[in-house]
C-alpha cells in the first residue's frame, strides 16, 4: 500500500502543477487515493502490530517517472496516458479486488482504498469527459505520443503489481 500512495501522491502533485495548467480539470475528482491509503496503512499497522513498510524500488521508479514527466514541456499526453491508465486499472477491478480480500483476510473490512465518494461510474465517466476535452485539441503527434506511451504505462503498473507478489523489477 505505501508503494501505490507514493505513486499516486505523484500523480496528485502533478496535476496541481503551475506549469501545466490544462490538468487543474484533473484536481479533486474524487478518484484520489492517498487519503484511503494513508488510513488504510495507519489502520493495518495498528491492527496487525506491523511495522510500516519503506516505500520500496518499483513505487519509488515509478513516481520518479510520473515528476521526470510532468516537468518536460509538452508531456502532458504522455502523462494522461499513465493517469487514466494507473487510475481506471485500479478503479476497473478494484471493488471485486477489495470485497475479495476484505472476505479472505481482514473479517470483511472492506479498505479505504476500495472506497469512492460518489457513485464510481459517474465518476469516471467526469474524468473521462475531461480527459476526451483535454486530448481533442491535441495535434495528431501529441496523440501518437500518448498511444506510444502505453506499453510503458502498463509496463509501470504491471510491475506494481508483479513487485506486490514478490518481484521487484520493472523492466
Amino acid at each position: 500500500l505505501v508503494d501505490s500512495k507514493h505513486v499516486y501522491e505523484a500523480f496528485e502533485e502533478a496535476v496541481k502543477s503551475d506549469s501545466h495548467p490544462e490538468l487543474t480539470a484533473f484536481q479533486d475528482t474524487k478518484l484520489e487515493r492517498t487519503k484511503g491509503l494513508e488510513e488504510d496503512i495507519q489502520f493495518l499497522v495498528k491492527e496487525y502490530n506491523l511495522i510500516r513498510p519503506e516505500v520500496g524500488l518499483v513505487g519509488k521508479q515509478y513516481s520518479e517517472e510520473v515528476r521526470r514527466i510532468i516537468k518536460e514541456k509538452d508531456t502532458v499526453p504522455q502523462f494522461m496516458c499513465h493517469f487514466y491508465n494507473f487510475y481506471f486499472a485500479h478503479t476497473a477491478g478494484g471493488r471485486m479486488i477489495g470485497k475479495k480480500m476484505a472476505q479472505l483476510l481482514l473479517d470483511k473490512k472492506i479498505l479505504e482504498f476500495y472506497k469512492w465518494d460518489g457513485d464510481l461510474d459517474v465518476i469516471k465517466h467526469d474524468v473521462k469527459t475531461n480527459i476526451e476535452a483535454l486530448a481533442v485539441s491535441w495535434s495528431k503527434e501529441e496523440k501518437a505520443q500518448c498511444v506510444d506511451t502505453t506499453a510503458a504505462a502498463f509496463r509501470f503498473g504491471g510491475a506494481l503489481n508483479s513487485y506486490f507478489s514478490g518481484r521487484n523489477s520493472i523492466k
